[in-house]
């Protein structure tokens, strides 16, 4: 008797986490459905249910940034990008993103100290780095002659 309620607690233990490993890969699917089919609210909501399930979810957290960016929301893009960074240090989009709210901050020292870490790990978006140094570089001069 007690070795068959043994095996019946270690079922519903693994019944359990499986459900909950699935559940949250669940949500953020559908969250990118809804983002990608433009419906952000219903994307944001799904994103952020992920994360209750999963607080180590950095691409929920990297698509909440790119909801707030697509609001103007910086003050929440930057958190989201900063959480991001925190969980997945090598992460080219977020390095990316962290690069433009920089240089719209005119925060010229940040942008360098990102472009050095995005260059040591980009694989496919190496090319909009290179835009961003120009445009810094094009802004910089300016700003010394004032």
């Amino acid at each position: 008797m007690i070795r068959l309620s043994n095996y019946t607690l270690v079922f519903f233990i693994i019944i359990n986490f499986l459900n909950f490993s699935l559940g949250n890969e669940k949500f953020f699917k559908e969250g990118l459905d809804f983002y990608n089919a433009k419906k952000y609210e219903d994307a944001r909501f799904m994103f952020e249910r992920t994360i209750v399930f999963n607080p180590k979810d950095s691409n929920a957290y990297l698509y909440l940034a790119k909801i707030y960016n697509l609001e103007e929301d910086q003050e929440n893009e930057k958190k989201n990008l900063e959480a991001t960074l925190l969980i997945e240090p090598n992460n080219e989009e977020a390095i990316l993103m962290s690069m433009k709210i920089a240089l719209k901050q005119s925060n010229y020292s940040e942008v360098k100290d990102l472009s050095d870490t995005f260059s040591k790990v980009c694989k496919k978006l190496c090319d909009e780095n290179k835009n961003i140094l120009e445009t810094l570089s094009n802004i910089e001069p300016k700003n010394n002659e004032s």
